[in-house]
């Protein structure tokens, strides 16, 4: 049986998705856990197979438009898989990670910050477009590839406990190690692209034990998966800036109502 309010869940969250690249689990999960007063460990695992399915989805249009980045995904990919295996790994073995007490503080702080760095995505670009084109454009440049493997760790292992990060954080990463190779469209299909096997292998751990609750992902994807094709493809013809500044006015009242709860 499709829960409605689930259904009305996915389809806002996977339209947003669509459209920013950004939104499954940094607005999903506090959402569950908020509203739906789902328990923080289902919360996490439902929501990362929910954002990798959907993502699934808004990144096969985007790819048709040629507009996903490899050698950065790739890069990412270095540093991001391998930590979210890890963690994985340690889920699996012993569940040790589920018992911690601090888990809704942690969703609640990376959340707020995440909505800081999108609220000032604009100035970070900056910062780093003269850092790129100044007296030592070189040496950015060189840092480059480093410098994106160990964010892709960065968000192996948020992602991998939180369920968060893989667009809205690293979508602010993007933005600041490229400033000039990431325009709108490129970042949101770059970032998704990146965010659909990372969530995958984050998510097996919780699979595996047993976390993920079949009826409520059904729920959530029959409302987000209409909407992130709507919204892929209106991607182009929508600024995302202004809704990416929305989301983080939302986000920012949503991970402090989350560290308060």
């Amino acid at each position: 049986m499709i829960d409605a309010g689930y259904a009305l869940a996915g389809a806002l969250t996977g339209f947003l998705v669509g459209v920013t690249g950004v939104g499954g689990g940094a607005l999903m999960t506090p959402l569950l856990l908020l509203v739906f007063g789902v328990a923080p460990t289902t919360a996490i695992a439902t929501d990362l197979w929910f954002a990798a399915l959907t993502k699934i989805v808004g990144a096969s249009i985007h790819q048709r438009a040629g507009q996903v980045d490899w050698a950065i995904v790739k890069r990412l990919w270095t540093g991001s898989l391998p930590m979210a295996l890890l963690v994985v790994i340690a889920i699996a073995a012993g569940e040790k990670i589920h018992k911690v007490d601090w888990l809704n503080q942690a969703i609640g702080t990376i959340v707020v910050i995440t909505a800081v760095g999108m609220l000032f995505a604009s100035k970070l670009m900056e910062i780093a477009r003269n850092k790129r084109t100044g007296t030592h454009a070189q040496h950015f440049k060189r840092l480059q590839p480093p410098l994106t493997i160990l964010a892709g760790v960065m968000l192996g292992v948020i992602v991998a406990l939180t369920s968060i990060g893989a667009g809205a954080l690293g979508s602010v990463l993007l933005v600041y190690l490229y400033p000039l190779r990431m325009t709108p469209h490129r970042l949101i299909a770059t970032d998704l692209v990146h965010a659909i096997p990372l969530a995958m292998v984050a998510g097996m751990g919780y699979l595996i034990a047993g976390k993920v609750d079949g009826m409520m992902l059904a729920s959530l994807l029959s409302g987000s998966i209409p909407a992130v094709i709507l919204g892929s493809l209106l991607a182009g013809r929508i600024s995302a800036d202004w809704v990416k500044r929305a989301l983080a006015i939302v986000l920012i009242a949503i991970g402090v109502k989350t560290l308060l709860g």
